[in-house]
């Protein structure tokens, strides 16, 4: 027995040895860092009325088929100012990019992504795809279906230079009706609490140069939706070329039918490394 564990400890520095030195090659590179093909990462903006937490459906597919992913938090005060600040987030992103925007975020990730040669592609869920001169408010109006009017709030906001703006909220009776009608009424109630507020001056504020015009591009159509008509949508995305999908489902499409919002941005990313 005294030979046995004296033979074992002599042995067991090399074996140690041997097994530290086996273990990186035998390690999976984490998710998206191929040197040589890497995935793009995912980046997700979210609209007015709504926050990062809509695109939890979404995000879960997206890490799970091994795709890294970010949602920031869109600041929803004034389109130059949302675009300027994904600009920055953009900045600290390595490698290849798809930018994703839901409803108002569209127009943010038009004028973000214009001269960014890492982004590969541009996704547009239920969203405003602007061209220079355009403003949200505007391209809402331009078919007859939206009835956000109706259901919306105004109030004031103080500016940082001083004075006051006017932000909007969705009325919390309206929410479920007017924005996620086919989310349960239990998580659309949540939906309602947890709302980001949007400025006029965002949705007024004339959109620049879009990069809609030299990368490829991505839709996916809510036919349902009451904020933007759907057949505003639908002109957007053909007037932008995009790769068009549609589906039966109300403004808060990436909550409530995640796994064709993922679908889409799936198509977008595979067709563009």
């Amino acid at each position: 027995m005294h030979l046995t564990r004296r033979t074992l400890a002599l042995a067991m520095p090399a074996t140690l040895a041997a097994l530290i030195g086996a273990a990186p090659a035998s390690r999976p590179a984490p998710a998206g860092t191929d040197r040589h093909d890497p995935k793009p990462t995912i980046v997700l903006v979210h609209g007015a009325f709504a926050d990062a937490s809509s695109w939890s459906g979404t995000i879960r597919r997206l890490q799970h088929a091994g795709y890294p992913v970010l949602a920031p938090a869109n600041p929803l005060r004034g389109l130059a100012a949302d675009t300027a600040y994904l600009r920055s987030v953009l900045a600290a992103v390595d490698g290849p990019v798809v930018l994703v925007g839901h409803s108002y975020g569209g127009a943010v990730i038009s004028g973000a992504a214009v001269g960014n040669s890492r982004v590969k592609a541009l996704v547009y869920i239920a969203a405003f795809t602007p061209d220079k001169g355009e403003s949200a408010a505007e391209l809402a109006a331009k078919f007859p279906g939206s009835t956000l009017g109706d259901t919306v709030n105004p109030r004031p906001y103080p500016l940082p230079g001083g004075g006051t703006g006017t932000e909007l909220v969705i009325e919390r009776a309206e929410f479920h009706r007017q924005f996620a009608a086919d989310v349960p009424a239990a998580e659309a109630a949540v939906m309602a609490a947890t709302q980001r507020p949007v400025a006029t001056a965002a949705l007024e504020e004339k959109a620049g140069e879009p990069a809609w015009k030299t990368i490829p591009s991505w839709a996916l159509i809510a036919t349902a939706d009451k904020n933007i008509p759907p057949a505003a949508e639908r002109w957007m995305a053909r007037r932008a070329g995009s790769h068009i999908t549609e589906v039966d489902a109300s403004h808060a499409v990436a909550v409530s039918r995640p796994a064709v919002v993922t679908h889409v941005i799936l198509a977008a990313a595979r067709a563009t490394r």
